[in-house]
């Protein structure tokens, strides 16, 4: 017959159990953003009518929705002290599945299974194209996990993976009805690659992952993020597609300007001093 516990000792059970389900809380809302990438997945798959627009746009908006969970993740998990090297490793495999492998299902079905009927090298082109950013998003990750100390934290090395591929629904959530043009099937091509070599390329994009010691940081963050609020209230779906592609030409200008000598933004530093707690922000 078990001994029955004493207040005191049901109190510690009781912290000993929240203490081991804090660590739960992080990886469940990793597989949330795995859940909306399979879903997005199923729903590119099973849109069997090529011009069904709802099917895209809503296979769009879990990608960007997956995006979202994958940020907060890696915050819950700071917040809660609950960081993990287990945390680490399922954060950049549900990456490959939300990031890499669901938009570029959804962008091979979206771009080029309808115009292949008439135009079978659009087809494998785009086919090419979408594999590309699967490739380069994978080996994106992968570099990022043996880089994670090697690097500042103010900065990603390449665009990060979710970026590359929130760019993707962004268009789609613009734009939902299925591509019926060759010359736009091809420059969708064109942007695939793009994309793709911006995900490996050296180039420095920003990580916003430290704040600011300003006394009125607190104040501007709030600012910005209630004009982005309204702004998304009033744009509606074209607020994706302006706020990714202004990040993209931001990241570019900067790092044209380092190289052009300017300094009005600090560039990175040749090495992270901030250990391995800042790689929660990407793959928490």
């Amino acid at each position: 017959m078990k001994r029955k516990l004493n207040p005191e000792e049901r109190k510690i059970r009781r912290i000993k159990v929240v203490q081991r389900s804090k660590y739960a809380l992080p990886s469940t809302i990793t597989l949330i953003s795995v859940l909306c990438g399979f879903s997005s997945v199923v729903i590119s798959m099973n849109a069997t009518n090529m011009t069904d627009e709802n099917s895209y746009l809503w296979a769009g908006t879990l990608i960007i929705l997956a995006a979202l969970f994958d940020g907060l993740d890696g915050r819950v998990a700071r917040a809660t002290r609950t960081t993990s090297e287990f945390g680490v490793q399922l954060d950049s495999l549900a990456d490959v599945l939300s990031f890499g492998m669901a938009p570029a299902i959804l962008a091979y079905r979206y771009g080029f299974l309808a115009i292949g009927q008439g135009d079978p090298q659009a087809r494998a082109v785009g086919w090419a194209a979408s594999f590309f950013f699967l490739a380069c998003g994978a080996l994106r990750l992968a570099r990022f996990n043996i880089q994670v100390e090697q690097t500042d934290p103010r900065y990603f090395v390449g665009m990060p993976i979710p970026v590359g591929a929130a760019c993707i629904a962004s268009i789609i959530l613009k734009w939902p009805s299925p591509i019926s043009s060759e010359v736009l099937s091809y420059l969708f091509s064109a942007g695939l690659f793009v994309i793709g070599v911006l995900m490996i390329s050296a180039l420095s994009f920003p990580s916003f992952k430290k704040k600011s010691r300003h006394p009125k940081a607190g104040m501007w963050i709030t600012i910005s993020f209630l004009a982005l609020l309204c702004l998304l209230v009033i744009l509606k779906t074209t607020f994706f597609m302006l706020f990714f592609a202004a990040y993209l030409l931001l990241s570019v200008v900067i790092n044209l300007g380092w190289k052009c000598g300017w300094r009005g933004v600090t560039p990175p530093s040749p090495a992270n001093k901030g250990g391995e707690e800042d790689a929660f922000d990407e793959n928490y």
